[in-house]
């Protein structure tokens, strides 16, 4: 693996990208990180530069990406130390240390950030050029000490991600969406459209399996409101989920599956794939961006259209935002009960309106009379989740269709989160009411057995 003399000057090149590693962390490290504190120091230093530098040119790139971090380690430590005495550099054992694991974190995993992703207090990660990265932790956002060397490494860092997933960034597809292995969600925008250097922004996924019950524990909705969510799931009601960015949407729909009966046949539909359902039997599809040509692109519109043709039994659509939502309420109207999607709206009323814009963009002909009938037919629950200024997300509203009356598509609030304006301080007080009204789904709950449990989890 060592010894042959091949020079590497830049081993994160979109070249290179398909022989690497897909960029995540382990999910239990057995290696030690490389501190936060003195990175710009570290990798921005003429002695990790040089290190840096016989490395590369020491090894063997194609047979090293093939063995892993704690096998190449070794084989690292001992170039470094060789190369300080050599060099002649003053640097200490602690500094030699934290340049072998840049060294590791840049072949292996994401750069500087590596740590970041390996601290499962941090939910997002964003990087603003190589001087600025910030971390989300417990709903707030603060600036870290990490550093890239400079606005390349960034660059070198995004494609390497998107590489991963086969897809490509650069200066003529400046935009990408893509994931980690683990199913984290990245964001990259390179210069020129980003002003200020290349940006990396990354929705980490939780390793932890979260559940509706975990998330009661955690404040996010009441006991309550689990009990009617999982009769809503075992009772294949078709529901959407809506809320702000990063409010928590793709967290519930997860939680969501959970309870679904494992004999049924899932098809889930995303952007990139983030849905980690727990089921058996679940085929995962995956939007494709359009090729350097401009052809080959394979939309959520025509992911949906054909899996309509691969007897679902749900269909599960990770975001919907654009004309796909016509074929999607076409599906929850022919059969394929307990489908869910995610939309992005402030309020459950905000949320149908929108519904209405996007069928409108598939086809316009169709008078909105129609369109509100379709989705009052359609959709039974709209989940209103928010992150609050405290930093909480909370299921803020359950709200169900109760069908039309004219041209309104009438709608009752099951439950609601009342905040104490009262009790003004840093965390947010107040508490979830159920509204004590008969669901309409109750002749649902009815068929399969459970209205009496639905009545029950409905008094307050």
């Amino acid at each position: 693996m060592f010894g042959a003399k091949k020079h590497f000057p830049e081993p994160l090149r979109p070249a290179d990208a398909e022989t690497l590693q897909p960029a995540a962390p382990s999910p239990a490290p057995a290696h030690p990180r490389t501190p936060p504190d003195g990175n710009e120091t570290v990798i921005r230093s003429e002695n990790f530069r040089k290190i840096r530098a016989v490395v590369f040119a020491s090894m063997n790139m194609s047979a090293a990406l093939m063995k892993t971090r704690d096998q190449v380690r070794a084989g690292i430590e001992e170039i470094a130390a060789d190369a300080v005495l050599r060099e002649q550099l003053h640097i200490t054992p602690g500094e030699q240390t934290q340049i072998v694991g840049e060294i590791l974190n840049d072949m292996f995993g994401v750069g500087p950030i590596e740590p970041l992703l390996a601290d499962d207090a941090v939910t997002d990660i964003l990087v603003n050029g190589p001087d600025q990265v910030y971390a989300e932790r417990h709903g707030r956002l603060e600036l870290t000490p990490l550093k890239f060397r400079d606005n390349a490494h960034v660059t070198n860092v995004a494609q390497r991600i998107a590489a991963a997933v086969g897809r490509r960034v650069d200066e003529s597809s400046p935009m990408v969406d893509a994931r980690l292995a683990d199913g984290s969600r990245v964001n990259v925008v390179l210069p020129p459209i980003a002003l200020r250097g290349a940006s990396i922004s990354i929705r980490k996924f939780s390793r932890r399996n979260i559940t509706l019950a975990r998330m009661a524990q955690q404040g996010n909705m009441s006991p309550e409101m689990v009990r009617v969510l999982k009769i809503a799931g075992a009772c294949r009601l078709n529901i959407i989920i809506s809320g702000g960015t990063g409010s928590g949407k793709t967290t519930l729909l997860n939680a969501l599956s959970h309870h679904i009966d494992e004999h049924e046949r899932v098809v889930t539909i995303e952007d990139a794939a983030e849905l980690q359902l727990q089921q058996p039997h679940v085929v995962s599809l995956e939007t494709r961006p359009e090729n350097s040509e401009g052809l080959g692109a394979v939309t959520q519109r025509d992911l949906v259209r054909n899996a309509l043709r691969m007897r679902p039994d749900r269909i599960i659509l990770g975001e919907t935002r654009g004309p796909e939502a016509f074929d999607v309420l076409q599906a929850m109207n022919t059969g394929h009960d307990g489908s869910m999607t995610t939309i992005h709206a402030n309020t459950p009323r905000d949320a149908i309106t929108r519904l209405e814009s996007m069928v409108m963009m598939a086809n316009g002909n169709l008078p909105l009379t129609a369109i509100r009938r379709q989705i009052a037919s359609a959709v039974h629950l709209i989940l209103q989740i928010e992150r609050m200024r405290d930093g909480v997300r909370r299921l803020t509203r359950v709200t169900e269709l109760a069908g039309m009356e004219g041209d309104v598509i009438i709608t009752q609030d099951l439950f609601a989160f009342r905040y104490d304006a009262s009790a003004y301080q840093e965390d947010v007080k107040g508490t979830f009411e159920s509204s004590s009204l008969r669901p309409v789904f109750a002749t649902r709950a009815a068929y399969y057995g459970l209205e009496t449990t639905l009545m029950e989890a409905m008094r307050p």
